[in-house]
């Protein structure tokens, strides 16, 4: 049986991997370019396997090292993120909670809700970070987030999903465009316009792709982002035609030469949900937080 991997090791193989050769990822790892070398050489030896291929540029990562260095970059956040939980208990806070947001929640009504959980539990640290909504399932089911917060037309078995809150799809158009000034517009009559959409594997570029495809159609995309914002700018300079929730761009319909269409497709309105794992026992301070953000 091999002996375990050390963190420092899997530190210096990732660094290696990244850099591109070990005398550079050794220089990362803040190790003798020597001790790298000899690390990365007994590890090929306890598990009988290349890492790397030498070459006179470099090193060229192996499908053993490859495995090694998607599977160690896990082990790792995992032990960073064990170190920060063991700090926090012992500058006396009662535990941290790992939050993955659509783009959505973080800015319709995650501001305002962490701020209130923030200051009935302050000795509770949250952690949030944006993730698109196809992305969050998964790193809930393996424990690698305590919460998500998604839109996705099919829950997956193993969670369990919250109604949170709901946002509406809307169209938006530079000022003075032909449709700038109509009170609803089919999706169908745009497939015609150019589109400045969100990147692929976003929540909301599914949902348009998706609603295009049940028309026999598909999207022309001129330009895709991967911010509202930046959606807002390129079609406030009349690139295309966007659609975005118009809960969430209030500043940008505020500042910018553009203007909100209502949709009258069923599929506009949507309704965001909080994901937990099933059958998993959930720490008092995640409990805490799901509590504060459903209420």
């Amino acid at each position: 049986m091999p002996e375990p991997i050390d963190l420092t090791t899997l530190r210096v193989v990732i660094a290696v991997a990244e850099c591109g050769s070990i005398s550079a990822g050794s220089q990362r790892a803040d190790l003798a370019l020597g001790a790298a070398s000899a690390r990365i050489a007994a590890l090929e030896a306890a598990l009988g396997v290349p890492l790397f291929e030498r070459n006179s540029r470099g090193v060229r990562i192996t499908p053993a090292g490859h495995v090694l260095v998607q599977r160690g970059r896990e082990l790792l956040a995992d032990a960073d993120r064990l170190a920060v939980d063991l700090r926090d208990l012992a500058l006396g806070l009662q535990g941290s909670v790992r939050v993955l947001a659509n783009a959505s929640a973080m800015l319709e009504i995650l501001p305002e809700r962490l701020a209130g959980f923030g200051l009935t539990h302050p000795l509770i640290r949250v952690e949030l970070e944006e993730r698109s909504s196809p992305d969050i399932p998964l790193s809930v089911l393996d424990g690698r987030a305590d919460l998500g917060i998604v839109d996705i037309a099919h829950p997956l078995q193993g969670l369990r999903f919250q109604d949170l809150f709901t946002d509406t799809l809307v169209l938006i158009v530079p000022r003075g465009h032909a449709l700038a000034g109509r009170a609803r517009v089919d999706f169908e009559s745009l497939l015609a316009q150019d589109f400045v959409s969100l990147t692929d594997g976003n929540a909301i570029s599914g949902r348009l792709t998706a609603a295009a495809l049940q028309l026999g159609q598909t999207l022309r995309i001129r330009i895709q982002m991967r911010s509202f914002d930046a959606v807002c700018r390129m079609v406030a300079a009349g690139l295309g035609v966007g659609v975005l929730p118009v809960e969430a761009i209030a500043p940008q319909l505020a500042s910018l030469p553009i203007v909100a269409v209502p949709l009258a497709d069923a599929w506009t309105a949507r309704t965001h949900r909080l994901v937990t794992r099933e059958a998993v026992e959930i720490p008092p301070q995640v409990a805490a937080l799901r509590q504060a953000l459903l209420a």
